[in-house]
């Protein structure tokens, strides 16, 4: 019990760090573009995300069963424990640093050094987890981001030619109400998407431990995973937010709603209709990157964005190396 309370620990910290992180993903841009005020912004990605991480529960009892399958007992929440402590800490220094990066690469990395160091010791190896890098790692890292940023380049072209007899102050007008509306719909998309993963984890803790055998999503996993991802909302990542609105490109609000328009029809069609894990933060920084870059004087911080997409590939490995370390220091808890 001692392990599994752990765990639910970290999977609160997690949440309210995937929230405080990620909130930047809907609420830069529109604070960027004067869409929205800050507060204003930042009530409604909470608002968004909370029914977007409430309705994902429908979604996280079938990712529990295909994503990993940790060994039963205290060697599997040791396993959850030190993806968890992994994907907290480096989320805390990836925040510190302003670096918009996945919480989900995190906890996979995470997840898959644990599995390892259990294997070393003599304990069970995580099953599944090859297929987890793979598809939740490995191919949404040079897939997604090129889709965005590609797409969103594109998109500028038909929207220009749209608005080429508009005056600038009417297309700026109109670009910050759909922001509004764009802004509203990746919250909501986030919750979708990255509520899955917590309440997957915890069930994942349920089932390792005995608890119960979870035939149906347990409420309070549902509300406790949504109250801690909007809680981290509200809180706002601003370093974060700096970094995606102010530090990467030079933006207008058209662009800006291209950007954050094509974002949320990705993350919810990889949700609803591919059941396929997307991460927000490489979506929106690379469809920010794409439609900012489609202009005359573009103004690309390149150093920030080497800086950005070096700390994307470095994520897993770095958090599958901490878990590994801490999975050996929690080896001695999992034999009592």
């Amino acid at each position: 019990m001692f392990l599994f309370a752990l765990v639910v620990v970290f999977a609160g910290a997690f949440a309210f760090l995937n929230g405080f992180r990620d909130a930047s993903a809907s609420v830069a841009l529109a604070v960027r573009t004067r869409a929205l005020t800050p507060t204003v912004s930042v009530l409604l990605a909470g608002f968004f995300n909370f029914i977007g991480a409430g309705l994902s529960a429908a979604l996280a009892l079938a990712v529990s069963r295909t994503w990993v399958q940790l060994p039963a007992g205290e060697n599997g929440l040791a396993i959850l424990m030190a993806g968890l402590a992994s994907a907290v800490l480096w989320g805390l220094y990836t925040w510190w640093r302003g670096i918009p990066s996945s919480s989900t690469h995190a906890l996979v990395g995470g997840l898959a050094g644990a599995g390892v160091a259990s294997v070393a010791v003599g304990g069970n190896a995580v099953g599944g987890v090859d297929t987890s890098l793979l598809f939740q790692v490995v191919l949404p890292l040079l897939i997604s981001p090129a889709l965005a940023f590609a797409g969103a380049y594109l998109l500028v072209w038909p929207a220009t030619w749209a608005a080429r007899y508009t005056p600038p102050n009417v297309v700026n007008s109109r670009s910050r109400r759909a922001q509004s509306i764009a802004a509203g719909a990746v919250a909501f998309a986030h919750g979708l998407q990255d509520g899955q993963r917590t309440s997957a984890v915890l069930i994942l803790a349920l089932l390792a431990s005995g608890l119960s055998d979870v035939g149906e999503m347990p409420v309070w996993v549902a509300v406790f995973t949504a109250v801690l991802l909007t809680a981290g909302t509200l809180a706002g990542g601003w370093r974060i937010s700096y970094t995606i609105g102010y530090r990467l490109i030079r933006m207008d609000p058209m662009r800006g709603s291209l950007a954050q328009l094509l974002s949320s029809v990705m993350l919810l069609v990889g949700a609803i209709g591919l059941h396929l894990p997307i991460s927000t933060t490489h979506t929106v920084t690379s469809a920010v990157l794409g439609s900012g870059s489609n202009q005359r004087f573009p103004d690309t911080n390149r150093k920030v964005v080497i800086e950005v997409l070096m700390f994307w590939v470095l994520t897993p490995l770095v958090t599958a190396a901490a878990a590994f370390v801490l999975a050996l220091a929690l080896s001695p808890l999992a034999e009592l």
